[in-house]
């Protein structure tokens, strides 16, 4: 069998912690660090070579430039343009992100990559338009980690109010990664049943659905308040995509995709529930949304697009 190769692009908090958690979960045969800070990368490196050396089979552990990427499978791009501030939304690191993008993917392709595109780095839906634009791969192959973060909060909260494991619970978070996200509470349930129909049952009142929205929507800046990053969730998502694409699994996933007429939208990335295969994104699946869940995506997909066009004033 070919050994599966990931390379990370960015060996800061949330690189580092994905190498970790695909190193100890065993996805790949080989993890590759990349970052313009060698020193830094190097020491991951060593740190997650030693950790390796625990592992019941081999994986290697490698450094090496974002050009050297012809036999890679999966391109996890993490790289930020620094720390949000107080009061930033991610959709204000576009424009130091984009740059920094802008260079790499294009020096990727030239060399030859053919693998599959994963964007992990805010603002994630914008950035994958973007690399899928700069890649000319098939939209197939560029996907974002988008909203199953979001999606998997979602899941957290809800099992803690009721008292269920999180996988049981089937509901999710669609659009952009970031303030206009919102829940499908039409398509969601417990084992078939409602959610308000469980919690009734199991602890005898409703659920407050638009608290547990904003709880959702705000979690992410609650963790980045609280200790100055987000970095194991996001690695537990990048680790979760990329065994469901290397094992061809079939799973649906609310992932970033670009949309080419599904939804009624196209020219832009947003959180949809996808199929993911060997190949990336198989099918994206469209739901059937309520009048008030229609007008949430399409605000959001506004936000995406306004944003989109921020991107051709950084790429002059």
């Amino acid at each position: 069998m070919k050994p599966r190769k990931v390379m990370i692009i960015g060996a800061g908090n949330v690189g580092s912690s994905a190498a970790y958690a695909l190193l100890n979960q065993q996805i790949c045969q080989e993890i590759i660090l990349v970052d313009l800070n060698q020193q830094l990368a190097e020491g991951h490196r060593q740190d997650l070579a030693d950790a390796a050396a625990y592992m019941p089979g081999r994986i290697v552990i490698s450094s090496r430039p974002a050009a050297d990427c012809r036999d890679v499978d999966i391109a996890v791009i993490t790289v930020s343009g620094g720390a949000l501030k107080p009061g930033q939304t991610r959709l204000d690191e576009l424009d130091a992100t984009a740059r920094i993008v802008g260079n790499i993917v294009p020096e990727m392709m030239r060399s030859g990559f053919q693998g599959i595109f994963l964007i992990a780095t805010n603002p994630c839906d914008i950035i994958t338009y973007q690399v899928w634009k700069l890649s000319g791969l098939p939209r197939n192959q560029v996907l974002g980690t988008g909203v199953w973060l979001d999606t998997t909060r979602l899941r957290r909260i809800l099992a803690e109010q009721l008292d269920i494991a999180a996988q049981s619970v089937d509901a999710f978070i669609l659009g952009e990664h970031g303030d206009t996200q919102f829940p499908v509470w039409s398509h969601s349930s417990v084992y078939g049943m409602t959610l308000d129909e469980y919690s009734r049952l199991k602890t005898g009142h409703e659920l407050d659905f638009a608290q547990l929205g904003e709880r959702t929507r705000q979690l992410g800046f609650e963790i980045y308040s609280q200790k100055g990053c987000t970095e194991y969730g996001v690695a537990g998502t990048i680790t979760e995509i990329c065994r469901n694409l290397f094992t061809s699994s079939h799973r649906a996933l609310t992932v970033s995709c670009v949309l080419d007429g599904e939804y009624g939208k196209q020219g832009l990335a947003i959180g949809v529930p996808a199929v993911l295969a060997q190949r990336g994104v198989e099918q994206i699946i469209e739901l059937d949304f309520n009048e008030e869940e229609q007008r949430q995506f399409d605000d959001s997909a506004a936000t995406i697009k306004k944003n989109i066009k921020r991107l051709a004033v950084v790429h002059h």
